[in-house]
C-alpha cells in the first residue's frame, strides 16, 4: 500500500511537468510571436508564488480569449488580473485594447489614460491612444499625441500626415509628405494625396468626347486605368453593370474615394442600410474632397436612421450640417 501511494505521487508528479512544458512550449510559439511587438507581460512583484501563479494563468487566459475575438472574457481575466496586482499598466492597456475592439470608446480611452500615467513615454500606450481617438474621429486630440510618438521615433510621421489628411489640413500633410519623401519612404496613400494635392490648382483640360459603351469597356478592360474607368461608369446606367466595374475598380484602386460612394449610394437605394453604411465607412478616410465627404455624411446618417442607430446617425448628422 505505502508502495502504490508513492508511484501514484510520482505519476502526478510527471504529469504536472508535462503539463508545465506544454503551456511553455504554447506560450512560446503561439502566444509570444502575437504579443512581441507591443504586448508587455506585467512582472507580479511582491505576490506569493501561488498568487504570481494565478496571475500569469489569468493574464495569458485573457491574451488568448483576446485572439480569437473574445473580448469581453478578456476583460474579464484582465479584470482578475487588476485584483491581484492593482495598477498595473500592462493590465490597463490590455483592457484598453479590448475595449476599443468592442468600440467601447470611453472604456478604451479610461484605461490607456491609466496606463499612460503610470508610464507616459511608453509609445505602445501613445500609439494606442491615437488609435482610439483616430476610432472617434478625434483627429485633433490625435494628431497632439501621434506628436508625441514622433518625437519618440522619427518613422512614424506618415501616422502624422495621414491624420493631418483626416482632419483636412492639406497644406500641413502636403509639406510634410514632402519631408517624408525627402527621407525616401512614402506610403501609396501618401502618394495619392501628394498627386490630388499637386492637381487641384492645375488648369482644368478639356477630355475627349466620351464614345459608345462597348469601346469604353474595351479600354478599360485593356489599360485598366482609372480614367477610363471613370469614363465608363458615367455611360453606364444599368445597376447591375456598374456594381460590376466599381467592384473591379476597387480591386484595382482601393484608395479611390468616389467608388466607394458610388457603390454607397446603390446600395442605399437598394435599401441594404447596414452594407451600404460598411462600404462608406470603409472608403470615408480616403476622401479630401469637401463636397464629397458631406455626401458620405448624408447617406451615412440616412442609412443609420434607416436601421435605428440615432446615436451613429447624429453623430453623422452633425458633420454633414458643418460642412457648407
Amino acid at each position: 500500500m505505502k508502495c502504490n501511494i508513492t508511484f501514484r505521487s510520482k505519476e502526478n508528479f510527471q504529469q504536472l511537468n508535462y503539463r508545465i512544458v506544454v503551456l511553455f512550449l504554447f506560450f512560446f510559439f503561439v502566444i509570444t510571436p502575437q504579443i512581441l511587438a507591443q504586448d508587455s507581460i506585467p512582472i507580479a512583484k511582491d505576490l506569493t508564488e501561488e498568487k504570481e501563479l494565478e496571475f500569469q494563468r489569468f493574464f495569458f487566459k485573457a491574451l488568448s480569449e483576446k485572439s480569437i475575438g473574445n473580448h469581453q472574457s478578456a476583460i474579464h481575466f484582465l479584470e482578475n488580473c487588476n485584483q491581484i496586482l492593482p495598477d498595473d499598466p500592462s493590465v490597463f492597456f490590455e483592457i484598453s485594447k479590448n475595449y476599443l475592439q468592442l468600440n467601447q470608446y470611453v472604456q478604451a480611452k479610461e484605461y490607456i489614460d491609466r496606463a499612460i500615467e503610470k508610464e507616459p513615454m511608453n509609445i505602445w500606450y501613445l500609439k494606442h491612444l491615437v488609435s482610439v481617438f483616430d476610432k472617434q474621429r478625434s483627429y485633433p486630440d490625435a494628431i497632439e499625441v501621434q506628436k508625441k510618438v514622433v518625437d519618440l521615433n522619427g518613422k512614424e510621421k506618415e501616422g502624422l500626415a495621414d491624420l493631418y489628411i483626416k482632419n483636412r489640413d492639406y497644406k500641413i500633410a502636403f509639406e510634410l509628405i514632402n519631408e517624408i519623401e525627402e527621407e525616401g519612404r512614402l506610403a501609396p496613400k501618401l502618394k495619392y494625396f501628394k498627386t490630388f494635392y499637386q492637381k487641384r490648382t492645375a488648369p482644368v483640360q478639356k477630355k475627349k468626347a466620351a464614345t459608345d459603351v462597348t469601346s469604353l469597356i474595351k479600354r478599360f478592360e485593356s489599360n485598366r486605368s482609372f480614367e477610363s474607368l471613370s469614363e465608363l461608369l458615367n455611360k453606364l446606367t444599368e445597376v447591375k453593370d456598374r456594381l460590376k466595374y466599381i467592384d473591379k475598380g476597387l480591386q484595382l484602386f482601393p484608395i479611390q474615394a468616389i467608388l466607394y460612394l458610388e457603390k454607397g449610394k446603390i446600395l442605399y437605394n437598394q435599401k441594404q442600410y447596414k452594407n451600404a453604411i460598411e462600404v462608406l465607412e470603409n472608403g470615408i478616410d480616403f476622401v479630401l474632397d469637401d463636397a464629397m465627404i458631406k455626401n458620405f455624411y448624408e447617406i451615412l446618417f440616412k442609412a443609420n436612421d434607416a436601421i435605428g442607430n440615432k446615436e451613429k446617425s447624429d453623430k453623422y448628422k452633425i458633420q454633414y450640417n458643418k460642412i457648407k
